[in-house]
């Protein structure tokens, strides 16, 4: 596990994981992994999911889960680190980053985007600007498609939907470029990060390859090859395997914004 503690900033949580509301409708376990991985490969949103399958009820109560646990605390590190990252970026372009806010679930949540379901896998929400993250949709990705749950995997993650919070504010998310375009920048951007904390020891020798893994598992071509179907580009949506670990390794070893165009 990576020296988390050696980052001292704090993003913003808000954990709402101790109150979760249901999703009406059903899928079995098959269908829900599968869902998953379609909507989280093909650009989907919560709300064509929940529009499908079920719609977000009335909150009920589900196991206690203390608001300081050790994912709440990790999770916020690593977006007070993107944080101040973003920002000394920003104040070196005279402008002003305005920091997201990452929301902690279980289940679904409601969002500005129409709501946010685990089934949609982690996802930035452009229209209230924050992160939607249920973190046990990380073992449903390492059952069905082999990406590691390890915190480096799930940091790179958090660092991806950063990048498009990122994008949004530099104008990238209305400029209609294609969305693998767009995935791959925010593949670039989260490679940034990792080189900006690279030398604070935070990372043990040979852990960034743990970022690599998870971004090689998400590639289109694999999410294709898992689910039984042909590997057809003209559907990609976020790029392949290859692609995508090299627009991580672009960002990681340049540290250069510049380099992440695609």
């Amino acid at each position: 596990m990576a020296y988390w503690d050696k980052l001292t900033s704090k993003g913003n949580v808000d954990d709402r994981r101790g109150n979760t509301p249901r999703v009406l409708g059903g899928l079995g376990v098959g269908g829900i992994l599968l869902a998953v991985a379609f909507n989280f490969l093909s650009g989907g949103s919560a709300t064509d999911l929940l529009s499908t399958f079920g719609q977000v009820s009335e909150n009920t109560p589900e196991e206690s889960v203390p608001l300081n646990d050790s994912y709440g605390a990790f999770a916020a590190t690593v977006v007070g680190s993107t944080d101040d990252y973003w920002t000394a970026y920003f104040n070196n372009k005279n402008l002003q980053y305005r920091a997201p806010t990452l929301v902690l679930f279980r289940n679904a949540t409601q969002s500005n985007c129409g709501g946010a379901s685990s089934l949609a896998g982690p996802h930035y929400c452009p229209e209230d600007e924050k992160i939607y993250i249920d973190e046990t949709f990380f073992e449903q990705l390492q059952n069905q498609f082999g990406a590691g749950t390890a915190d480096v995997a799930q940091a790179y993650v958090i660092a991806h939907e950063v990048g498009h919070h990122v994008q949004r504010l530099l104008g990238t998310l209305q400029q209609g470029k294609s969305s693998v375009s767009v995935e791959l920048q925010a593949d670039c951007f989260a490679g940034l990060w990792a080189n900006s904390i690279k030398d604070k020891g935070v990372f043990l020798p040979g852990e960034i390859k743990e970022a690599l893994d998870a971004a090689s598992a998400v590639g289109d071509d694999n999410i294709q090859r898992k689910t039984g179907g042909s590997v057809n580009k003209e559907t990609w949506t976020h790029g392949s395997s290859e692609a995508r670990v090299n627009a991580f390794n672009t960002g990681f070893q340049s540290g250069n914004l510049s380099r992440c165009t695609f």
